[in-house]
């Protein structure tokens, strides 16, 4: 059986009618899963509550007290926005804690089966820094799972692989720092948030930035995945691989302009799993419905077949 994290509870956090971060993109996606010709294969799992578990002090070590606060306090007043881009509504401090809770349980669980799971969750993380959220995202779900693989005995060395269309900045800067964590990342550059750059290798040598043009299909990320990420990936010899998995570099997103097609995650997914099969899989971007469900659906049934 295949773990799928998931909560109804993450449809709470409301970003506006026409935000293209929305709840419809879960409901799109557990659609799909529901009816795919391999649903019989799936173990829905719900995440910890946050009132048995508390999340705090994971979330600390990767954001500041005074930000926690801050998103608290914007939530309990019904909401506003971080910046242009990232809206809280009145649920959204507790929905990003119990997103959190399930990144945990994921980590967890793939701990405890040495088998890929996903965790479908929003609000996503990956542009969240220490002090600030942004680019729709409140906190660094990635980094915090990683910090807490790390405290797991049997683990010492976690990567992180952000196949989003955007640079995962917030990542980046939260765990670069950290000799037992790599981060790589393939986005399209320029674009939003505008880091990224294959000069920034981290301090210990421990970031892989691959900045593509924009315009770029498989035919630019398979010899990125086989010549650059795949030995980056492997001379680090992780013991868990966690995926930023975003799903807009699909050609039919409207929020880039890479053309990737849903099936390319598949192949993406089998060389993570060349890599190692415990993979946590956590959802960041993916705006275009049908492609992001479609996307989703390429990445789970690849991990079935190694099973």
């Amino acid at each position: 059986m295949f773990s799928v994290i998931y909560s109804e509870e993450f449809l709470e956090h409301k970003t506006g009618a026409f935000h293209p971060e929305k709840p419809d993109r879960l409901i799109a996606i557990t659609n799909a899963l529901k009816t795919a010709d391999f649903a019989g294969k799936l173990l829905w799992r719900s995440p910890t509550p946050v009132t048995t578990r508390s999340v705090l002090p994971q979330i600390l070590t990767a954001h500041s007290p005074y930000y926690l606060r801050q998103l608290q306090e914007l939530a309990a007043k019904g909401g506003g926005h971080l910046d242009g881009d990232t809206p809280v509504s009145s649920r959204s401090y507790d929905v990003a804690l119990l997103a959190v809770s399930a990144w945990l349980d994921g980590i967890d669980t793939v701990r405890e089966s040495g088998k890929p799971a996903f965790v479908l969750a929003r609000p996503p993380g990956h542009h969240a820094e220490s002090s600030a959220g942004m680019g729709f995202c409140l906190f660094s779900n990635a980094a915090i799972a990683a910090f807490y693989a790390l405290e797991q005995p049997e683990i010492n060395r976690v990567a992180i692989l952000d196949w989003d269309v955007h640079h995962g900045n917030g990542t980046q800067a939260i765990v670069e720092t950290n000799p037992q964590i790599v981060y790589c990342s393939l986005h399209q550059y320029p674009c939003y948030p505008g880091t990224g750059k294959a000069s920034e290798k981290g301090f210990h040598d421990n970031i892989l930035n691959l900045p593509l043009p924009p315009g770029s299909d498989i035919s630019i990320y398979q010899p990125a995945f086989e010549k650059k990420i795949i030995p980056f990936l492997n001379k680090f010899a992780p013991d868990l691989l966690i995926v930023s998995a975003g799903y807009d570099a699909n050609a039919d997103d409207p929020l880039a302009n890479i053309n990737l097609k849903p099936e390319n995650y598949g192949l993406f997914t089998e060389y993570c799993l060349g890599i190692t099969h415990k993979i946590l899989f956590g959802l960041e971007g993916g705006y275009d419905l049908p492609s992001l469900s479609e996307s989703v659906i390429a990445t789970i049934k690849q991990c079935l077949v190694e099973y």
